[in-house]
């Protein structure tokens, strides 16, 4: 019990660790988006701005740019979604597998 307890803890730290660090680790860091970064090689490759070809959906339903925290929304429900489905059918994998081997 003692052994749980102590791998409990030491798995703890460690994860708030895991945490913390990078906040002092990357201070003054910026982080860009994929698409920034293509658009950005695109214009230095062929010497003019880059004009994308169509908008986004949902800005044109909302009249403008979506906010961060509703773009951040929409991408965990995305993929809360796929891990779903996923996980659902490698489920059924798991289970149909059981089946046949009870049967033999």
């Amino acid at each position: 019990m003692e052994k749980t307890k102590n791998k409990v803890v030491i798995l703890l730290v460690l994860a708030v660790l895991i945490a913390l660090v990078p906040f002092f680790a990357l201070k003054g860091a910026e982080f860009g988006g994929s698409d920034d970064a293509g658009s950005q090689v695109v214009s230095e490759i062929t010497g003019t701005d880059y004009q994308p070809w169509f908008t986004p959906v949902m800005e044109t339903w909302i009249g403008g740019e979506i906010p961060g925290e509703i773009e951040s929304l929409l991408f965990c429900v995305q993929t809360g979604i796929g891990v779903g489905v996923l996980f659902f059918f490698l489920g059924r994998f798991v289970e149909r597998t059981k089946l046949e081997n009870q049967k033999k």
